[in-house]
């Protein structure tokens, strides 16, 4: 209960700080933002943990996932809306969601990979059958976007079925079954109250959570990339990768969270559930967001690199989906994952983007060649299978591996 507390209270002072409009020193005001995003992302994955009570265990997680990304939708819509009448502001809106989005699967992923095996010694994640909705819809907005930068901006048009993709996807999971969870700590407590006492304190630590959040975010991220300039660092890429990393800053500690809670599975798919969120609702938005501003129906421009970025972010993700076809994320998947992030984070050049797409484009056609009837699987039970398949598959996974669990030599 006290550490519960403790991380309640972590978000005090950046509530403090920027509703009273206090003036620190960059590198105070940098930190103390900076640990109000930690509190509340430890208190989203608490919550999410909680709201699993009263959700399907899907729905809870797209939840927090949208909760904790909100800074991503503050930062980005920013840029987009003043592209709206600068459009020099437009190459940063592409820039910070398609930086974003590579963040969060070259360091998300393997970082919660990374995660389960440091803390728990750990190797693969399991991903439950559910998870074929989400493959689906990655599948269909991933080619989808291969059209972007072939047009060379992105449009209402794109909103339109990006939207609606978001849309199928929410539908799906919010008629799943809801699964028991088995939760300790601090939140056993809220989960012991009477029904509507519960989903009260879970949806006060939501808003709680997302208030402390959207507060600390710009001001966080924009102290990083003060700080950056200062070292001379160039401020398309400090938008690009160190604007994201702080504003994913909240879903990656929230997956740590719940891998530390012994729910590996459940922080990978946190983190595909954001992907798909910001595969569509983000970038559908950031259509809306210039049009309004702008006064136009035309779609937000995209130069040579934009469209580069855009290729290569699109690669990234038909790449990660084949990753986890077969429902497991596995230490070997780790290693492509974040190194060929490295590399793109290390070299900017437009040969460098354009081979490194080629090469995510020839292990994704390989994968599926590998994993085809996986594949097939996938979206056939993603675009139509009944909850009732899924809670079924799911406790035939469970059955299977509490066998292999036990015929497991156990040590003298």
């Amino acid at each position: 209960m006290t550490i519960g507390v403790f991380l309640l209270l972590l978000g005090v002072p950046a509530l403090v700080v920027r509703l009273g409009g206090i003036e620190l020193p960059i590198a105070l005001h940098t930190f103390v933002f900076g640990l109000g995003i930690l509190g509340a992302a430890f208190v989203l994955g608490a919550a999410g943990e909680a709201a699993e009570h009263d959700l399907p265990r899907s729905l809870s997680l797209a939840i927090l996932a949208f909760v904790a990304v909100l800074p991503e939708y503050a930062v980005d819509l920013l840029f987009a809306w003043r592209a709206g009448t600068d459009p020099t502001q437009a190459q940063y809106a592409v820039a910070n969601m398609t930086g974003g989005n590579r963040l969060l699967i070259g360091v998300g992923w393997a970082g919660v990979l990374a995660a389960f095996f440091f803390i728990h010694g750990g190797r693969t994640i399991r991903l439950p059958r559910s998870i074929s909705v989400e493959i689906a819809v990655l599948v269909i907005a991933s080619f989808y976007s291969l059209l972007i930068p072939l047009k060379g901006n992105i449009s209402l048009i794109d909103t339109v079925v990006l939207f609606s993709l978001m849309g199928f996807y929410l539908y799906r999971i919010a008629g799943q079954a809801r699964v028991e969870p088995m939760v300790g700590g601090p939140m056993a407590m809220v989960t012991s109250l009477s029904p509507w006492r519960r989903r009260s304190v879970v949806v006060a630590l939501f808003a709680y959570a997302g208030t402390v959040i959207l507060a600390s975010a710009e001001p966080f991220a924009d102290g990083l990339i003060h700080t950056g300039v200062e070292f001379g660092i160039d401020e398309f890429l400090l938008v690009q990768w160190l604007a994201p990393l702080a504003s994913e800053s909240p879903e990656f500690l929230a997956a740590i969270y719940l891998v530390w809670r012994g729910n590996a599975s459940a922080g990978l798919t946190m983190l595909i559930a954001s992907k798909v969120n910001q595969w569509t609702l983000l970038i559908g938005s950031l259509a809306v967001a210039f049009s309004i501003s702008g006064q136009t129906l035309a779609g937000l421009p995209m130069d040579g690199r934009q469209r580069e970025e855009v290729l290569l972010t699109a690669a990234q993700s038909l790449f990660a989906v084949m990753l986890i076809l077969d429902r497991r994320l596995s230490p070997r998947a780790a290693i492509p994952l974040f190194g060929l992030f490295v590399v793109q984070f290390v070299f900017f050049s437009e040969s460098v983007r354009l081979v490194l797409s080629g090469v995510y484009f020839v292990i994704a056609a390989g994968l599926l060649l590998q994993r085809r009837t996986a594949f097939a699987s996938a979206l056939r039970a993603g675009l139509f299978a009944s909850p009732a398949h899924f809670a079924r598959g799911d406790r035939e996974d469970d059955h299977e591996h509490a066998e292999a669990e036990s015929q497991r030599p156990q040590p003298l």
